[in-house]
């Protein structure tokens, strides 16, 4: 247990705060970047008059700064990806050369980095998941996972979570379970969702972990019946749900999961493309629950997000469908040989660095322990989950009913509580992962001891912002 020593101690080492540490100041560009983003820059989920975008400067490691010199230790990885940090020299001297041996070239040959990330890519994976069809994202990884279990199988519908984000391309937006998919959901996209386990807000009235998981099961075996089991290809799930606030499912619930997929002849996916490459401190998530789906995918960690990519691992069973049987999917920059040489240089740098090893270590001695202990001094703090360096902060008006700081997908005056605490992290130089009633601490996997100090010493000081919410 850490002492109230130890936490003064930590607030004390954490002093000078990030914001103070001066920067080459530059406010006339910076003007001039926010101006062109307000004139010309469509954003994506954001109403585009009521945004105000930060103009930044530059990145390294697990801090970035704006023009006006003010630094953010940034406990989000850009969007959960930059799994290394920012700027790594040899991610970056690998793009660079590689630009200069061969910028491009078409998906339909045979190129060094493309082969070499896949080789790698394959090694890690669990299981036979040994062939690699490389994508540009997340969200196309999804889309072509689900085309391959329909064509494997035959089958229409994709059972997929209401706690989940997959992606906002037309399938993968379907098979989202949270409120981004409202707007494109014509209800004719074959997707079924149901209720997986989260025993902190449990939709199943559970008392414990075990029961949970056990009447989670149960709830998905039921619907799988009554939706007919001959009907469906694939069920979809986060192997740790992201966005959706970090739930790390019930021992025995994945592998359930993988036996109700085995009895009926369903393809399992697991979407590992926020825990993947280290986050959660194993390669991929799958590790912790000693499950192998039948195709997997990944983007973000794989090069830190420095050129895109994404792609699924493929089981050799469906591999064995498109043997002889071309399969109807492709993109024009497949396997691009920048992202790949980027993918090829974070595997290596991980493996010689010991990221992963760094991540489990971080969320063991830190991350995990400095959290809980913000927890018990903080009556926000409804509930700390996850592991690695994949934590979720649920804030609450009140502990005793669990009610949430804020609404259900709330907005303007409705979301205050959580603008109030975000815009505190921001004074005191974090750059906080915020959604809905949850603040999430995702840094870089590398992030050191003294980095994640910091980040809780800030953290520490905005959840008194959001203990002036509760009741």
């Amino acid at each position: 247990m850490t002492t109230e020593a130890q936490t003064s101690g930590r607030r004390a080492a954490a002093a000078p705060r990030a914001a103070d540490v001066p920067r080459a100041a530059d406010p006339v560009t910076g003007a001039a970047v926010k101006a062109a983003d307000r004139a010309h820059v469509f954003h994506s989920w954001s109403a585009q008059g009521l945004i105000d975008p930060l103009a930044v400067a530059g990145a390294d490691g697990s801090y970035f700064w704006d023009y006006d010199g003010t630094r953010y230790l940034d406990f989000t990885s850009g969007l959960v990806y930059t799994n290394i940090g920012y700027q790594h020299p040899k991610v970056v001297a690998a793009i660079q050369e590689q630009a200069g041996k061969l910028a491009t070239f078409a998906p339909a040959f045979a190129v060094e980095p493309r082969s070499e990330a896949a080789r790698l890519i394959a090694e890690r994976t669990p299981g036979d998941l040994d062939k690699i069809f490389f994508t540009n994202g997340g969200a196309e990884a999804i889309e072509n996972a689900i085309r391959m279990a329909r064509l494997h199988t035959g089958r229409p519908k994709v059972l997929s979570a209401y706690r989940s984000y997959h992606g906002g391309t037309a399938t993968a937006v379907n098979v989202t379970g949270d409120p981004r998919r409202w707007p494109s959901d014509n209800g004719t996209s074959g997707v079924v969702h149901f209720w997986a386990p989260f025993a902190y807000r449990s939709p199943f009235y559970s008392s414990s972990e075990a029961e949970e998981g056990e009447r989670a099961l149960r709830h998905l075996a039921d619907t799988i019946a009554f939706e007919g089991p001959g009907t469906i290809a694939a069920i979809v799930l986060e192997t740790i749900p992201g966005t959706a606030g970090i739930m790390v499912p019930p021992p025995g619930y994945l592998a359930g999961v993988r036996e109700l997929c085995d009895r009926h002849g369903i393809v399992f996916v697991l979407d590992e493309v926020m825990t993947g490459f280290g986050r959660t401190g194993k390669w991929f998530a799958a590790e912790h629950f000693g499950v192998t789906p039948d195709l997997l995918t990944f983007a973000k960690g794989v090069n830190s997000g420095y050129v895109p990519l994404g792609g699924v691992a493929i089981s050799a069973e469906i591999a064995a469908t498109f043997e002889n049987r071309p399969y109807p999917g492709g993109l024009t920059y497949s396997g691009h040989p920048l992202a790949c040489a980027a993918a090829v240089a974070t595997i290596r740098v991980m493996a010689e660095e010991r990221v992963v090893e760094q991540a489990a270590r971080i969320g063991e001695t830190v991350l995990g322990p400095g959290l809980r202990e913000l927890a018990e001094r903080h009556p926000s703090v409804g509930e700390v989950r996850g592991t690695g360096v994949f934590w979720a902060l649920d804030l609450v008006r009140d502990r005793a009913t669990r009610e949430p700081l804020v609404p259900y997908n709330a907005s303007g005056e409705a979301n205050a509580p959580m603008a109030a605490f975000a815009a505190e992290c921001k004074a005191r130089g974090l750059w906080p992962f915020v959604n809905m009633n949850r603040t999430h601490a995702v840094p870089p996997c590398n992030i050191s001891e003294a980095e994640a100090e910091e980040g809780l010493a800030a953290l520490d000081g905005a959840l008194s912002v959001a203990d002036r919410f509760t009741v």
